[in-house]
């Protein structure tokens, strides 16, 4: 293992176990009607997963001094909105999955109205966390972090891109179409994991480039290392089934460009993601050592 992605592993490590004992207090369950339902938000969010947007929203704050409590909150916010989606994902009526890090999915484990409320409340929990004065003093902040991250999570965000993946099963899409799918899809989370830190230090919009040209890079490095996953993984390692995309006869970038240079563009994207950096110096190894593990990763 290179010392950049010891780096990686060592701080997501870190952060999930943060997320994991943040998630364990706050959903702690009743002892009433609604014990189902927190059970399944916990079966949900704690345990497994690469954590990716929580440890990029410490990465970034690194780059500005941000309190760690802060870091935290914002990142346990987007892992609830990212481990929604997966929730709502996995149901029959969208990819019909039973398997989701390494253990049944909520509808398998639960029901599938128990799992449409479990995304539910995950959903408006990510806001709930923002919203609280814990995350940031200022409360102008605090708007502007809860705006970003809808922004994020909506029709011009993930949401709509997980609807072009739904119309992506009966469209043939090029490559131009494919990427605007999985810069909203994928994207649009890991930019805002990445600008939040801009958000909480006050940087105005326009100090925001670089990170943005960052995020944007590895958004799209990261899809190709996940569709080269796809084709090529085991579902044993990545904990979840493998081949989905070939099956339900969907273009991705490794279909429309073939594997080697699909490899060889993820590669050229880490490489500008991190020139992007370069007015950080230090503070930014870390935002430079996960652009690297993007695509050297197994899961």
């Amino acid at each position: 293992m290179t010392a950049s992605a010891a780096l990686v592993v060592e701080r997501a490590a870190q952060v999930s176990a943060a997320i994991d004992r943040a998630f364990d207090m706050l959903l702690a369950v009743p002892q009433d009607a609604r014990r189902r339902l927190y059970e399944a938000m916990r079966h949900a969010a704690i345990g497994g997963g690469k954590r990716l947007r929580p440890l990029l929203v410490h990465a970034a704050c690194d780059l500005f001094n941000i309190s760690p409590e802060t870091a935290l909150r914002v990142g346990l916010a987007v892992e609830c909105i990212h481990v929604y989606s997966l929730v709502h994902d996995d149901l029959p009526a969208m990819d019909d999955d039973d398997m989701r890090r390494g253990k049944p999915t909520v509808h398998k484990a639960y029901d599938e109205a128990t799992a449409i409320l479990v995304g539910d409340c995950l959903q408006s929990f990510a806001f709930e966390i923002l919203a609280d004065e814990q995350t940031h003093p200022d409360p102008f902040v605090r708007v502007e972090l809860m705006k970003a991250l809808a922004v994020a999570s909506g029709a011009g965000g993930m949401a709509g891109g997980q609807m072009m993946d739904l119309e992506a099963e009966k469209s043939r899409f090029d490559l131009a179409t494919v990427t605007r799918l999985q810069n909203l899809k994928t994207g649009a989370l890991i930019g805002f994991s990445v600008e939040a830190a801009a958000i909480a230090a006050r940087i105005p919009p326009d100090g925001r480039k670089g990170l943005h040209g960052y995020a944007r890079d590895i958004g799209l490095a990261f899809q190709i290392a996940d569709d080269l996953l796809d084709v090529e993984g085991d579902a044993a390692t990545a904990g979840k089934a493998t081949g989905k995309d070939a099956a339900a006869g969907k273009e991705t970038f490794v279909s429309l460009l073939g594997a080697p240079r699909a490899r060889e563009q993820a590669r050229l994207l880490v490489d500008q993601a991190k020139a992007h950096l370069h007015g950080f110096g230090a503070r930014a190894d870390l935002l430079r050592a996960i652009a690297d593990y993007i695509v050297e990763r197994d899961r």
